[in-house]
């Protein structure tokens, strides 16, 4: 009977650990090959028209976006073909998420940058950080 709740225990801890530290989980401050923006960049490249591409989920996406942006979401619609019907290899694009917190706007850069593209932007603070500047949603 020992051994049965030790397996159990184990078994736990396998699943258990794994999936405390994953919610704790902070994006990279940057990504190679891509260049870090804050928001007032964000903002600056907006002006100028760049493509932003969301990578979030649709239930975020539905919340409320960066007005014009694509929705790309990472898990289920981020692949090299998509990106290349929003923007062309040597265009600029911004990436963006959730926020520190979600990592999906970083593993589309990466992606990106693998794929070839040149002009990246990595906008690690995302969607909350906007909307907190006051800038404009839909």
């Amino acid at each position: 009977m020992k051994s049965m709740h030790v397996t159990f225990g184990a078994a736990v801890m396998l699943f258990a650990v794994p999936m405390a530290f994953a919610a704790d989980e902070i994006s990279v401050m940057s990504v190679p090959g891509a260049t870090t923006v804050d928001s007032a960049k964000a903002k600056s490249l907006f002006d100028k028209k760049v493509a932003f591409i969301d990578t979030r989920n649709d239930k975020d996406w539905d919340a409320g976006r960066i007005p014009g942006a694509a929705h790309l979401d990472i898990k289920t619609a981020f692949t090299e073909e998509s990106l290349a019907k929003v923007i062309k290899k040597d265009g600029e694009v911004v990436m963006y998420c959730n926020g520190e917190k979600c990592l999906r706007s970083s593993q589309a850069a990466e992606k990106a940058v693998k794929w070839g593209y040149t002009k990246v932007y990595y906008y690690r603070d995302g969607f909350p950080a906007w909307q907190g500047a006051g800038y404009p949603v839909e």
